[in-house]
């Protein structure tokens, strides 16, 4: 919505000129919201200023009075499945769906592409498909399989941004799950050049005890994959980081009684972090109707108590991140015509709509738009160690958001630019619309100006 705010161009700028000023009344620094002048030059911001501040730029934006500007949110838990399942996701679509949502950098997962991103190779086959395509920066998170303990040093170099593995079955034969003593040989090779484990938690024994799931009814595939089967499996992270001295990461934590054993767990100095998803922050159990299988994933959505126990952790500062874990398939392995929980493939579709989702449920809650911004964009910067990411400051590249927080929207499947129209907030009326993200200091339109990120060199 270029007309919502004011452009102008300086004819016959000076050599001095910055390339870019955004003038504010609402921008949301590290140390708060305030009115600022922002500058940028050479991709990057050079200065925040009073809003007054005499700063001759080649082009101003100054944004309405309805608008607020944020720092480019980094979502650190994608999976773009390319190469391999572009038909399910690709780099084109994600990033452009991304960019929509407000987001400027991504970190793309190490399944569910074929192969996996489990070696040096298979890296440089996701960089490859990858090149020329991306509206966002991305970059790419290595994985830990059964076997694969020498390949992490030479991932490490190559620039990904730690290695995730499974508990239990990934759902994909080509990724395998590893148990707990490979996990603890893969931690202890990490520890020796301090990358990060992220791990999908959730105890295979336990899953494998609990009831099975077919059919429609939501309750019974909530059965199926049980609170217990995360705590387990945390427990057994803790007890491996304590024991490594290793870094671990709990991705997409659902269940909230996890959350005082990795306040314990910190206390005691074990190196630990947590993350959840806003379909946990947002969305019920008791809300899901029989056969809606676009809310099935993995761990599941749980009841309305859980999420409140979520969002208290987060205030809490136990849970440090949000991320969207957008996981699309192509329509049909979600089953919706037969519904079936069971049967259904796994995963929530919801990068484009992830900041208004959070930020309608959080404002319910009177939680200010700060605390979101640094759950969605500053927290997962510094999960994944970039320093240039992440938040609205001198020095950090000019990845912005126009975001009006007031402005409502109801979300139409057909107007996401992921592959695949389908995703659980549809019909829904959320609050906060993007109405334009800026990449380096460039307007984030049709063409591909993302870069693919290195570890250390990002």
């Amino acid at each position: 919505m270029l007309e919502s705010y004011a452009l102008s161009s300086a004819r016959g700028a000076q050599m001095d000129d910055y390339d870019l000023v955004f003038r504010a009344r609402r921008v949301v620094t590290p140390e708060g919201t305030r009115p600022a002048a922002v500058a940028v030059g050479g991709g990057a911001i050079v200065a925040v200023e009073p809003y007054d501040a005499p700063l001759p730029a080649r082009q101003t934006v100054v944004l309405a009075a309805d608008e607020v500007l944020l720092p480019g949110l980094v979502d650190t838990h994608v999976h773009v499945n390319e190469p391999g399942r572009t038909e399910w996701e690709g780099f084109a679509t994600a990033t452009r769906a991304a960019a929509a949502g407000g987001i400027t950098t991504i970190v793309d997962m190490p399944l569910n592409c074929i192969p996996p991103t489990v070696n040096v190779e298979a890296l440089e086959r996701k960089r490859r498909a990858a090149a020329g395509q991306c509206a966002t920066d991305v970059g790419f998170w290595g994985g830990i399989v059964p076997g694969n303990t020498p390949d992490l040093h030479p991932l490490h170099a190559a620039g990904v941004f730690g290695f995730k593995c499974f508990l239990l079955h990934s759902g994909v034969e080509e990724f395998p799950m590893v148990d707990a003593t490979e996990l603890a040989t893969a931690m202890a090779e990490l520890r020796r050049f301090d990358a990060l484990a992220i791990v999908h938690a959730e105890d295979s024994t336990a899953i494998e005890r609990a009831p099975r799931c077919s059919g429609q009814r939501y309750a019974d595939f909530l059965a199926s994959r049980p609170r217990g089967a995360e705590n387990v499996a945390i427990g057994q992270l803790i007890e491996l980081a304590r024991r490594s001295g290793g870094r671990v990461h709990v991705l997409h934590l659902s269940s909230s009684d996890a959350l005082a054993m990795i306040a314990t767990a910190r206390r005691d100095g074990v190196r630990i972090s947590a993350e959840t998803c806003p379909h946990y922050l947002c969305l019920s159990a008791e809300e899901i109707p029989a056969g809606a299988t676009q809310f099935k994933c993995c761990p599941p959505i749980r009841e309305a108590d859980n999420r409140e126990a979520l969002w208290a952790g987060l205030r809490a500062g136990i849970i440090d991140c949000v991320v969207s874990d957008h996981s699309p398939s192509p329509p049909e392995l979600k089953l919706l015509d037969a519904g079936d929980f069971g049967a259904a493939w796994g995963g929530i579709s919801s990068i484009q709509v992830a900041l208004p989702a959070v930020w309608t449920a959080a404002r319910e809650r009177g939680i200010p738009l700060d605390d979101v911004v640094r759950w969605m964009a500053a927290a997962p910067a510094r999960l994944a160690g970039l320093a240039r990411k992440g938040v609205l400051a001198e020095g950090s590249d000019a990845d912005l958001c126009v975001f009006a927080p007031d402005e409502t929207f109801t979300v139409d499947p057909a107007a996401l630019h992921h592959r695949h129209p389908v995703t659980p907030y549809a019909g829904r009326t959320l609050a906060g619309m993007v109405r334009s993200t800026w990449l380096r200091g460039t307007r984030v339109e049709d063409v591909a100006r993302g870069h693919l990120l290195r570890r250390g060199a990002a």
